[in-house]
């Protein structure tokens, strides 16, 4: 006896294609910011190597660029509101309106 031939036939290459697939597409996707990022690292060095004051110039903007922008930050937060703000907040007790209708019995 024979047996009967299955619906779909076994390929190991489907799987294989579809992972081949997505290496492909990780690829693509993640070149240009590794790339960039490894750029940027090697003219670091270049630069580095080359002419030492180069870093030392960069270094020293870098921080004076830091310390400006935490200095504008710190006078934006310390700022106080321009208007008055109304917070909406309930009275506590009865209100003038209760008192008077109490007292005449509604």
């Amino acid at each position: 006896m024979t047996t009967p031939p299955s619906p779909r036939p076994a390929r190991p290459w489907g799987i294989l294609g579809t992972g081949t697939a997505a290496l492909a597409a990780c690829a693509v996707c993640c070149a240009g910011p590794l790339l960039a990022v490894l750029g940027g690292i090697g003219v670091t060095s270049a630069v580095g190597a080359l002419w030492m004051p180069v870093l030392a110039v960069m270094a020293v903007a870098a921080g004076l660029g830091v310390l400006m922008v935490r200095r504008r930050r710190r006078k934006v937060a310390c700022r106080t509101a321009p208007a008055l703000t109304d917070l909406g907040m309930p009275t506590l007790g009865r209100g003038p309106d209760e008192s008077e209708g109490a007292k005449n019995g509604r």
